[in-house]
Protein backbone atom coordinates (compact mmCIF):
# COMPACT_ATOMS: atom_id res chain seq x y z
CA UNK A 1 0.00 0.00 0.00
CA UNK A 2 1.36 3.38 -0.74
CA UNK A 3 1.89 6.09 1.47
CA UNK A 4 -0.19 8.35 -0.29
CA UNK A 5 -2.91 5.77 0.03
CA UNK A 6 -2.05 5.31 3.54
CA UNK A 7 -2.49 8.89 4.40
CA UNK A 8 -5.74 9.41 2.61
CA UNK A 9 -6.99 6.83 5.19
CA UNK A 10 -5.56 8.40 7.85
CA UNK A 11 -7.09 11.65 7.00
CA UNK A 12 -10.23 9.98 6.23
CA UNK A 13 -10.26 8.24 10.02
CA UNK A 14 -9.40 11.85 11.39
CA UNK A 15 -12.59 13.47 9.31
CA UNK A 16 -15.27 10.62 10.23
CA UNK A 17 -14.05 10.89 13.92
CA UNK A 18 -15.69 14.33 13.46
CA UNK A 19 -18.68 13.05 11.87
CA UNK A 20 -19.06 10.62 14.49
CA UNK A 21 -19.17 13.72 17.56
CA UNK A 22 -21.83 15.77 15.62
CA UNK A 23 -23.80 12.70 15.03
CA UNK A 24 -23.70 11.31 18.20
CA UNK A 25 -25.48 14.65 19.39
CA UNK A 26 -28.45 13.67 17.08
CA UNK A 27 -28.69 9.95 17.79
CA UNK A 28 -28.49 10.91 21.61
CA UNK A 29 -31.93 12.69 21.47
CA UNK A 30 -33.25 10.07 18.95
CA UNK A 31 -32.64 7.92 21.59
CA UNK A 32 -33.81 9.42 24.35
CA UNK A 33 -36.77 11.67 23.11
CA UNK A 34 -37.77 9.86 19.49
CA UNK A 35 -37.24 13.15 18.15
CA UNK A 36 -35.68 14.26 14.91
CA UNK A 37 -33.57 17.32 15.08
CA UNK A 38 -33.51 18.48 11.51
CA UNK A 39 -31.48 21.59 12.67
CA UNK A 40 -28.69 19.55 13.99
CA UNK A 41 -26.75 20.62 10.89
CA UNK A 42 -26.99 24.50 12.11
CA UNK A 43 -26.06 23.59 14.81
CA UNK A 44 -22.75 22.48 13.89
CA UNK A 45 -22.94 25.60 11.42
CA UNK A 46 -23.35 27.91 14.48
CA UNK A 47 -20.24 26.53 16.46
CA UNK A 48 -18.47 27.18 13.27
CA UNK A 49 -18.97 30.60 13.54
CA UNK A 50 -18.72 30.91 17.03
CA UNK A 51 -14.98 29.79 16.60
CA UNK A 52 -14.23 32.39 13.62
CA UNK A 53 -15.61 35.19 15.96
CA UNK A 54 -13.81 33.97 18.47
CA UNK A 55 -10.26 34.23 16.28
CA UNK A 56 -11.44 37.73 14.89
CA UNK A 57 -12.39 39.15 17.89
CA UNK A 58 -9.91 37.82 20.22
CA UNK A 59 -7.10 36.03 17.74
CA UNK A 60 -8.21 32.59 19.53
CA UNK A 61 -7.77 29.53 18.30
CA UNK A 62 -9.27 25.87 18.44
CA UNK A 63 -8.08 25.62 22.05
CA UNK A 64 -10.56 28.91 23.17
CA UNK A 65 -13.15 28.96 20.09
CA UNK A 66 -13.93 25.37 20.67
CA UNK A 67 -14.96 25.27 25.05
CA UNK A 68 -16.90 28.77 24.18
CA UNK A 69 -18.72 27.12 21.23
CA UNK A 70 -19.57 24.09 22.78
CA UNK A 71 -20.55 26.56 26.03
CA UNK A 72 -22.80 28.57 23.96
CA UNK A 73 -24.44 25.46 21.87
CA UNK A 74 -25.78 23.84 25.03
CA UNK A 75 -27.35 27.14 26.42
CA UNK A 76 -28.85 27.31 22.94
CA UNK A 77 -29.71 23.72 22.98
CA UNK A 78 -31.80 24.24 26.74
CA UNK A 79 -33.02 26.87 25.32
CA UNK A 80 -34.22 24.86 22.54
CA UNK A 81 -35.37 22.53 24.18
CA UNK A 82 -37.68 24.60 26.81
CA UNK A 83 -39.17 26.91 24.12
CA UNK A 84 -39.91 24.40 21.88
CA UNK A 85 -38.99 20.79 21.72
CA UNK A 86 -41.02 20.28 25.45
CA UNK A 87 -44.26 21.57 23.58
CA UNK A 88 -44.10 19.63 19.89
CA UNK A 89 -43.24 16.44 21.75
CA UNK A 90 -46.43 16.59 22.63
CA UNK A 91 -47.75 16.90 18.81
CA UNK A 92 -47.66 14.42 16.29
CA UNK A 93 -44.01 13.26 14.85
CA UNK A 94 -45.28 16.17 11.74
CA UNK A 95 -45.50 19.17 14.44
CA UNK A 96 -41.29 17.48 15.53
CA UNK A 97 -40.39 17.54 11.55
CA UNK A 98 -41.75 21.09 10.78
CA UNK A 99 -40.48 22.54 14.28
CA UNK A 100 -37.06 21.62 13.88
CA UNK A 101 -36.90 22.49 10.32
CA UNK A 102 -38.54 26.20 11.18
CA UNK A 103 -36.01 26.00 13.81
CA UNK A 104 -33.40 25.16 10.64
CA UNK A 105 -34.49 28.15 8.50
CA UNK A 106 -34.64 30.32 11.70
CA UNK A 107 -30.85 30.05 12.23
CA UNK A 108 -29.45 30.16 8.95
CA UNK A 109 -31.15 33.18 8.07
CA UNK A 110 -30.38 34.52 10.99
CA UNK A 111 -27.02 34.08 9.99
CA UNK A 112 -27.54 35.27 6.73
CA UNK A 113 -28.70 38.25 8.05
CA UNK A 114 -25.65 38.94 10.47
CA UNK A 115 -22.76 37.82 8.87
CA UNK A 116 -23.56 37.82 4.87
CA UNK A 117 -23.73 34.87 2.26
CA UNK A 118 -19.62 35.17 1.60
CA UNK A 119 -17.46 32.61 2.68
CA UNK A 120 -15.56 32.45 5.69
CA UNK A 121 -12.31 30.63 6.69
CA UNK A 122 -9.52 30.56 9.17
CA UNK A 123 -5.90 30.12 9.14
CA UNK A 124 -4.96 26.23 8.07
CA UNK A 125 -2.15 26.79 10.42
CA UNK A 126 -3.94 28.56 13.15
CA UNK A 127 -3.67 25.02 15.16
CA UNK A 128 0.15 24.81 14.12
CA UNK A 129 1.85 22.94 10.52
CA UNK A 130 1.93 19.35 9.59
CA UNK A 131 3.45 16.69 11.14
CA UNK A 132 5.38 14.00 9.32
CA UNK A 133 5.07 10.59 10.72
CA UNK A 134 6.76 8.05 8.98
CA UNK A 135 6.22 9.60 5.83
CA UNK A 136 2.31 10.38 6.42
CA UNK A 137 2.15 14.24 6.16
CA UNK A 138 -0.85 15.19 8.91
CA UNK A 139 -2.27 18.44 9.30
CA UNK A 140 -1.88 19.05 13.23
CA UNK A 141 -6.14 20.79 12.82
CA UNK A 142 -7.38 17.71 11.37
CA UNK A 143 -5.21 15.64 14.24
CA UNK A 144 -6.25 17.97 16.97
CA UNK A 145 -9.74 17.89 15.64
CA UNK A 146 -9.74 14.09 15.24
CA UNK A 147 -8.04 13.09 18.41
CA UNK A 148 -10.77 14.99 20.20
CA UNK A 149 -13.66 13.88 18.53
CA UNK A 150 -12.74 10.50 19.90
CA UNK A 151 -11.94 10.99 23.15
CA UNK A 152 -15.40 13.14 23.58
CA UNK A 153 -17.54 10.89 21.81
CA UNK A 154 -15.47 7.63 23.94
CA UNK A 155 -16.69 9.58 26.83
CA UNK A 156 -20.23 10.10 26.02
CA UNK A 157 -20.61 6.50 25.73
CA UNK A 158 -18.92 6.17 29.53
CA UNK A 159 -21.14 9.22 30.70
CA UNK A 160 -24.48 6.67 29.30
CA UNK A 161 -23.45 3.48 30.49
CA UNK A 162 -21.56 4.04 33.27
CA UNK A 163 -22.66 6.75 35.37
CA UNK A 164 -25.88 7.94 37.58
CA UNK A 165 -26.71 10.42 35.25
CA UNK A 166 -26.90 8.31 32.06
CA UNK A 167 -28.56 5.31 34.05
CA UNK A 168 -31.15 8.24 34.73
CA UNK A 169 -31.38 9.32 31.18
CA UNK A 170 -31.72 6.10 30.03
CA UNK A 171 -34.40 5.34 32.45
CA UNK A 172 -36.21 8.53 31.16
CA UNK A 173 -35.24 6.96 27.52
CA UNK A 174 -37.12 3.49 28.57
CA UNK A 175 -40.20 5.05 29.92
CA UNK A 176 -40.55 8.50 31.27
CA UNK A 177 -43.40 7.58 33.54
CA UNK A 178 -41.89 5.39 35.31
CA UNK A 179 -38.69 6.59 35.98
CA UNK A 180 -40.63 10.21 37.53
CA UNK A 181 -42.22 7.66 39.53
CA UNK A 182 -38.50 6.70 41.07
CA UNK A 183 -37.94 10.67 41.29
CA UNK A 184 -36.44 11.17 38.04
CA UNK A 185 -37.18 14.40 36.59
CA UNK A 186 -37.81 14.30 32.85
CA UNK A 187 -38.11 17.61 31.90
CA UNK A 188 -34.62 17.77 33.24
CA UNK A 189 -32.40 15.00 32.09
CA UNK A 190 -33.98 15.86 28.26
CA UNK A 191 -32.78 19.14 28.88
CA UNK A 192 -29.30 18.24 29.50
CA UNK A 193 -29.62 15.61 26.64
CA UNK A 194 -30.42 18.63 24.51
CA UNK A 195 -27.62 20.59 26.22
CA UNK A 196 -24.89 17.90 25.71
CA UNK A 197 -26.34 16.95 21.60
CA UNK A 198 -25.88 20.47 20.78
CA UNK A 199 -22.21 21.25 22.80
CA UNK A 200 -20.99 18.40 20.83
CA UNK A 201 -22.06 20.13 17.64
CA UNK A 202 -20.50 23.28 18.83
CA UNK A 203 -17.46 21.53 19.78
CA UNK A 204 -17.40 19.83 16.50
CA UNK A 205 -18.24 22.83 14.26
CA UNK A 206 -15.27 24.41 16.22
CA UNK A 207 -12.96 22.04 15.09
CA UNK A 208 -13.41 21.25 11.79
CA UNK A 209 -13.59 25.24 10.87
CA UNK A 210 -9.85 25.52 10.76
CA UNK A 211 -10.34 23.55 7.59
CA UNK A 212 -13.56 23.44 6.48
CA UNK A 213 -15.25 26.63 4.94
CA UNK A 214 -17.43 28.68 6.79
CA UNK A 215 -20.88 29.61 5.57
CA UNK A 216 -24.47 29.60 6.72
CA UNK A 217 -25.63 26.52 3.91
CA UNK A 218 -22.61 24.28 5.35
CA UNK A 219 -25.39 23.13 7.82
CA UNK A 220 -27.23 21.85 4.94
CA UNK A 221 -24.72 19.40 3.93
CA UNK A 222 -23.25 18.49 7.33
CA UNK A 223 -26.82 17.70 8.36
CA UNK A 224 -27.37 14.93 5.31
CA UNK A 225 -23.79 13.57 6.76
CA UNK A 226 -25.07 13.27 10.25
CA UNK A 227 -28.61 11.77 9.60
CA UNK A 228 -26.46 9.41 7.18
CA UNK A 229 -24.28 8.31 9.77
CA UNK A 230 -27.04 7.75 12.53
CA UNK A 231 -28.82 5.79 10.12
CA UNK A 232 -26.29 3.57 9.08
CA UNK A 233 -24.99 3.02 12.83
CA UNK A 234 -28.42 2.52 14.00
CA UNK A 235 -30.35 5.61 15.57
CA UNK A 236 -29.96 5.32 19.27
CA UNK A 237 -26.63 3.90 19.30
CA UNK A 238 -23.66 6.07 19.98
CA UNK A 239 -20.79 3.52 19.33
CA UNK A 240 -22.96 3.01 16.11
CA UNK A 241 -22.27 6.60 15.26
CA UNK A 242 -18.62 6.27 15.93
CA UNK A 243 -18.44 3.44 13.87
CA UNK A 244 -20.28 4.44 11.29
CA UNK A 245 -18.51 8.28 10.98
CA UNK A 246 -15.36 6.15 10.63
CA UNK A 247 -16.44 4.17 7.50
CA UNK A 248 -17.99 7.06 6.06
CA UNK A 249 -14.94 9.49 6.49
CA UNK A 250 -12.46 6.93 4.83
CA UNK A 251 -15.13 6.02 2.00
CA UNK A 252 -15.20 9.63 1.58
CA UNK A 253 -11.51 10.25 1.16
CA UNK A 254 -10.74 7.13 -0.78
CA UNK A 255 -13.40 7.96 -3.19
CA UNK A 256 -12.24 11.46 -3.17
CA UNK A 257 -8.72 10.15 -4.24
CA UNK A 258 -9.49 7.14 -6.68
CA UNK A 259 -12.33 8.69 -8.57
CA UNK A 260 -12.50 12.20 -7.96
CA UNK A 261 -13.92 14.80 -5.54
CA UNK A 262 -16.92 15.42 -7.52
CA UNK A 263 -17.90 11.75 -7.22
CA UNK A 264 -17.58 11.24 -3.65
CA UNK A 265 -20.82 11.96 -2.71
CA UNK A 266 -22.70 9.73 -4.98
CA UNK A 267 -20.76 6.71 -3.68
CA UNK A 268 -21.25 7.47 0.00
CA UNK A 269 -24.91 7.73 -0.38
CA UNK A 270 -25.01 4.98 -2.88
CA UNK A 271 -23.04 2.28 -0.78
CA UNK A 272 -24.66 3.91 2.53
CA UNK A 273 -28.65 2.84 0.16
CA UNK A 274 -27.38 -0.24 -0.80
CA UNK A 275 -26.57 -1.41 3.01
CA UNK A 276 -29.95 -0.19 4.22
CA UNK A 277 -31.45 -2.62 2.09
CA UNK A 278 -29.86 -5.80 3.63
CA UNK A 279 -29.98 -4.41 7.15
CA UNK A 280 -32.48 -1.14 7.53
CA UNK A 281 -31.38 -0.85 11.15
CA UNK A 282 -28.25 0.20 10.83
CA UNK A 283 -25.54 -1.53 12.35
CA UNK A 284 -26.02 -1.28 15.80
CA UNK A 285 -29.73 -0.35 15.61
CA UNK A 286 -32.09 -2.29 17.32
CA UNK A 287 -34.36 -4.72 15.14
Amino acid sequence: MSIVLVQVIVGGLLLGAVYALFSSGLTLVWGMMNVVNFAHGDFVMLGMYVAYVVYTLLGGGPLLGAPLATLVLATLGIVVYFGLIRDVMKGPMLAQILGTFGLALLLRYSVFWWFGANFLSLPGDLVGGTFDVFGIRIEASRLLAGIVALLVTFGLHLLLTRTTLGSRMLAVAEDSTAAQLMGIRPDSMQAIAWAIAAGATGLAGALIATFFYVVPTVGETLGIVAFVTVSLGGFGSVPGALIAGLLIGVIESLSGYLIGAVYKDMVVYALFLGFLWFRPQGLMGKT
